[in-house]
Formats: C-alpha cells, structure tokens, sequence
C-alpha cells in the first residue's frame, strides 16, 4: 500500500470536499427530518496527543458543524467522508490495522434503515454522533532503500531508518531532504521519484524505496542580470556572491538573493536557474530584480509629557549615483514638553557610500545642527563626523570615525563654549528575529569615545557605555503561538574616565530618566540635582528594564513594565541610589509597527518630577 503523499492528500482533500457539496445538495424531498438536523460528535481517543489531533482536524464534522448545518440525510453522506479521513489519518500514523466504527443516533452509518431513523427524530433534538478507534499496531519501517546511484553525502541526508514508526511525514520529509541534498551536491536537474511503499501486516512492517536519477553534477553558465533600471549592472556584479563556473547550489543562490536584497535598492530579488543545461553542459541562471522607488519621503511623530511633541520629516535618495548610495537629509521639531523651556530642532545631511573600499565595507559622511532646551541646559551645535563602517557577519559590525563638533551650552546662568574632537569606536551585535517587533535574540552595543575639548573649556576625557536587550518567546510555556508572550530585557552601563564632573561638557554627561532608561520620570531627572532641582548629570550611569508584552487578538497587545537607573556625580556605575519606575501599556499593532502608549509612575520621589509620564510613538521603547 503506498504511503499517502502530499499530492495524493490533496487531492483527496478535493475530492472530499466535492462529496461533502454532493452530500450536502442530494437532499431528498419530503420526510419529517429536521432540517438542518442537530447533532453532537464523541470521537475516541487513542491515548496518541499528536493523532488525535490529526484526526480531530480531519472531521468536517466538527469543522463544518456551525459553519454548514446539513439535514438528516447529508449528515449520514459526512459521516461516511469522514470515516474515510479518519482512516487516511490513522494511515499517516503508521496504524495500517486501525478499525473505525462510525454511528449516528446509535446506528451504523452503513445501515440503510438509518434514513427513516433520522426521519423520526423530532427537530429539536441533537443526534449523537459516536466514532470509535481500535488503532491496531503501529507500523515501523522495514527496509529503507534507494534505487540508482547517490552521492554518500546525499544519502546521509534520507533521515529514514529501519525499526523507527512508519508515520507518512517523515517519509514524504524524507524525499524533499534528498532532493534538496542533491541539488546542493551540484546534481541541479536531479530526480526522486514518490516513495513506494509495500506494507507486510505480518510483521507489522513497511517497506520504503526512492528511485533516483541525479543526472550530471553541473556548474553554474552564464549569469544574467534583467530589471535594472537605475542600478549599475557593474555594482550589482561586483556585489553578487554567484559566479560562473562555480558549482551549483541552491544554498549559494539564496546566499546570493539575500544579500542583494540587502543592498536596500531592491523591493524584490529572484534568482531562477534554467531548466536545462547550455552546449557548454553548464546551467544559465538568471537573475530578476525590480528597484524601489528611488526617492523616499518619511513623516514621525510621538509625543511624551516630558518632551511634547516631536515632529520629523525626512527625503532620502537610495541610489545616488547608481551604485545603491545614499543621501539623506531630515529634521525633526520637538516643544511642548514639562522638561523643555523652549521649542528646539536638529537637522541633518547624511551621505553614505556602500561596499567602499571594498565589500561590507562604507564610509559615511554626517553633518547637522542641533537647538535644544532642556531643563538641564539649553544647546546650540554644529555638528559633523566621518565614519567607516565594517559587516564582519550577519550578525557583528563595527564603526570607527572622527567627529567634531562646536557648541554653546547655557546651565546655571553661565555659558560655556566648547570645541570638541572625537574618535567614536564601536562594536554592535544583533541576533534579533525582527527590527521592529523582535520575539527573541539579543542586541548589544559597545562604544568608546577618547574626546579632546579645545578652545574656551578644555578637557581631555573618554566616555564608554555598554547597552545590551535581549527578548524570550515565552509563549510556548502559556499555550500561545509563538511571538505573542515576549519577555523584554535590557540593560545599561556608562562611565566617563579623565575628567571630572563640571570638566564635562553638560551635553557629554549621563543622565536617566524618559523612555530610554527610567520611564516614569522626567527626561534627565534621576541623578544629582543642582539646588533648583535641575539635573546636573554626573560621570557615571547604571539602568535596566523588564518588560512583559502580550498579545491580545491579533491587532492588539498590552505590556507591563518595570524600568530602574542611577547617576553618579563622581563616582563608578551602580554607586549611587535607584529610582524605580513602573507602568503599563498598550500596543495596536500595524505593518510599520506597533503604535506605543505607555503610562509609567515614578516609585521614589524625585524633586522636580511630574506625578507620571505618558509615552507616544510607533516601535517599542527597546
């Protein structure tokens, strides 16, 4: 008996679902059967979980109970389908000897007086519908064989050994493996046909063979290239981790579609092998792009109590000069919040310059000012830095530059100029599943800054911060599907070296407090206090967060959130005393992201702090 495939599922998921519309129209005239006829199903359980689901989703007569009512008569035509598919799911199992008994109102359904007993049956009473299992033995798998030649590495891959449990999965599993071993051994046209299987009720065995034809072992022919518009086709070769006269390997190609999609310049990316060899004996390969839109003009806004509104605008040009650079130019406005004394901007002018001077390797080029007002101190800047950025691997990259800066800071009615020069070195890590709603791994970053101040105020000192999240799928230990239960982690550690609190810039300083370490508070306001209240920052800062977020239905989800941090006027990280801050919020999920509302209370008094702070704004706080 062969084991049921894929091909032969569906088709007999077609041909039940014809029967059941069948079942369903050829409803005899006349009879006092209700219409549609009630009914309750009881189905035995075998004691096997995964089975009895199996069998539990192959009854259209749970699935179509509420959705399709049928009558007395369409109800036994169901039944019968469906003790076909309970058979099939039995079979998928390994249970090859499984019997299945079947009654409505406590006949067999094959019993042709059923009909005039439904056609008794008062309208408002619900038949019961009894199905019975005796699973019998389950089959294992006897001898396992291939028939045609195969590579030893290939043949590792069939996964299929005598004495383990007969289950149709595994064995049509077994076939895509072996396909898809050979395909990246470089046998691009190779065939396997649908296993055959031969049952031995005997022994309660089933036999498996594959007949295969690998064909010829091929290397990659010519490589074309179709859809480029703006693009240079040079940039897209030189990029291309594919080349002509390498080996075949579906691995390779989607190695290669990925990291061009990577590039940005492209909304989609499809790399198609031909379907038969070149006079050269070597497989064409063509490659499909389409290029988005090379403009793009993005619009932000979030609000908080403590910072007001802020309201951002952005133009980028993705492929500057045909070779996917970019330029960005933006700016965004914030006023009206409890921690600002005035309106304030930052505009800026961003240029980068991928795969320079050679590959996972760009150098970027930034330049801004800044007008800020905070209740710490008022800023006025002008900014500018060159960085190179390094790709190590998917999940490792670095950055290294040079930045200056000229600017004028006013705190406690005293202004300073300072002119500073920087060598920003950092180190960054993602293993995140998402960029914007990430359900598990982590992300962490390094960075030192040795910084020289000349001019009015002088200093030499290095600041160094270490920030890390990590996220946990916790959904699996509360019955939901995966992503929904997340528990969110993150942490932070700074320290400035060289110089002493007040030889800081007031802008250089670290501060907690707002959405990005303790919400609850104020921007800026955990830490050392100048005698009016307002924050001083200080030389060093520690700050974590744990937050549970939950899904609810499907465009909704709520969080609970408990955020801490402390500053240090002159001492090292963790020194000083913690502010605690906890809150609640609530998600309503979109393609962009998640729209964010968090509402968070201070647990310590702070002198100067609002009674709570309200957070607004598309993305999770980390």
């Amino acid at each position: 008996m062969p084991v049921p495939t894929a091909p032969m599922r569906t088709a007999c998921m077609r041909a039940t679902a014809a029967a059941v519309v069948l079942a369903m129209l050829c409803v005899p005239t006349g009879g006092n059967a209700a219409d549609p006829q009630p009914y309750t199903v009881d189905v035995a359980k075998t004691g096997n979980g995964p089975l009895d689901a199996a069998i539990h989703d192959s009854l259209t007569l749970i699935s179509l109970q509420k959705v399709a009512p049928v009558g007395a008569f369409a109800l036994v035509g169901r039944a019968r389908i469906d003790r076909d598919r309970v058979i099939a799911a039995l079979h998928s199992y390994g249970f090859y000897k499984a019997r299945v008994t079947m009654t409505i109102a406590g006949q067999p359904i094959d019993d042709p007086t059923l009909p005039e007993t439904l056609d008794a049956v008062p309208a408002d009473h619900a038949v019961p519908v009894t199905i019975a299992i005796t699973a019998g033995p389950q089959f294992h798998l006897g001898q396992v064989s291939v028939i045609g030649p195969l590579p030893p590495e290939a043949r590792a891959q069939l996964g299929l050994q005598p004495g383990q449990p007969a289950l149709a999965e595994q064995v049509v599993d077994a076939r895509t493996r072996l396909s898809a071993a050979l395909a990246n051994e470089g046998y691009a046209l190779a065939k396997v046909s649908e296993p055959v299987a031969i049952l031995h009720p005997g022994t309660d065995q089933l036999d498996v063979s594959f007949t295969v034809d690998t064909g010829p072992r091929v290397d990659i022919g010519p490589i074309a290239i179709n859809g480029l518009k703006g693009v240079n086709e040079s940039f897209v070769r030189r990029r291309l981790l594919l080349h002509q006269g390498e080996q075949f390997s579906p691995t390779t190609l989607e190695r290669a579609r990925s990291d061009l999609s990577d590039t940005g310049v492209f909304s989609s990316v499809r790399i198609v092998p031909a379907t038969r060899l070149d006079v050269q004996g070597r497989l064409p390969v063509e490659i499909d792009v389409t290029e988005r839109p090379e403009h793009v003009v993005k619009l932000t806004a979030a609000y908080s109590t403590d910072l007001g509104v802020s309201l951002g605008a952005s133009w980028s040009d993705r492929n500057l000069f045909g070779n996917a650079e970019q330029l960005n130019i933006g700016g965004y406005y914030t006023g009206g919040g409890t921690d600002e004394t005035a309106p304030g901007y930052n505009v800026y002018i961003q240029f980068i310059k991928p795969d320079f001077p050679a590959r996972n390797q760009s150098v970027q080029l930034d330049a801004g000012a800044i007008d800020e007002n905070l209740t710490a101190y008022d800023r006025t800047a002008v900014t500018g830095d060159a960085l190179f950025n390094v790709k190590f691997n998917k999940q490792w990259s670095g950055s290294i530059g040079v930045a200056g800066e000229d600017e004028k800071i006013y705190q406690e009615l005293v202004n300073r100029y300072y002119t500073l020069i920087g060598l920003p070195i950092s180190l960054h890590y993602d293993s995140t599943n998402n960029l914007l709603e990430p359900t598990q791994g982590i992300r962490a970053t390094v960075n030192a800054t040795p910084t020289l101040s000349v001019g009015h105020d002088n200093a030499t000192f290095v600041t160094m911060q270490a920030s890390a999240s990590t996220y946990l799928d916790a959904s699996g230990l509360l019955g939901e599907a995966p992503g929904r239960s997340v528990v969110a982690l993150r942490g932070l550690v700074g320290e400035t070296a060289g110089a002493s609190q007040f030889e800081v810039p007031a802008d250089k300083r670290f501060y907690a407090g707002g959405s990005g370490t303790v919400r609850g508070y104020k921007y800026q306001q955990v830490g050392p206090l100048f005698p009016d209240t307002k924050p001083e920052g200080g030389t060093a800062v520690s700050a974590g967060t744990i937050e549970f977020r939950q899904r609810v239905l499907e465009s909704f989800g709520v969080a609970a959130f408990v955020d801490a941090g402390q500053v240090s006027a002159s001492g090292a990280p963790f020194t000083e005393n913690w502010a605690v801050g906890a809150g609640v919020g609530f998600r309503y999920y979109t393609s962009i992201g998640p729209i964010r509302l968090d509402v968070a209370l201070p647990l310590q008094h702070v002198p100067g702090n609002d009674a709570f702070e309200v957070y607004i704004g598309i993305g999770e706080a980390f």
